[in-house]
């Protein structure tokens, strides 16, 4: 299936990854104010592990450490 890339936003999950978001898009913090997005097409962080919120960084990716019992 093939689609037309007409601006519209597109917002797609992925599993264990963050959420992209395409499109024409406004990007708002809690207070209802604008957040700057880098490029048309950004990722959000859903790990909460990211070092640039509420952009993801990949860190998702890196293994968890935890201590040894």
């Amino acid at each position: 299936m093939t689609t037309k890339d007409d601006g519209a936003t597109q917002i797609r999950a992925y599993p264990d990854g963050p959420i992209l978001v395409r499109g024409d898009f406004q990007l708002l913090d809690e207070h209802g104010d604008p957040v700057p997005a880098p490029r048309g097409t950004i990722a959000l962080c859903r790990c909460g592990r990211t070092a640039i919120p509420p952009f993801c960084d990949g860190t998702h990716t890196l293994p968890r450490h935890t201590a040894a019992s």
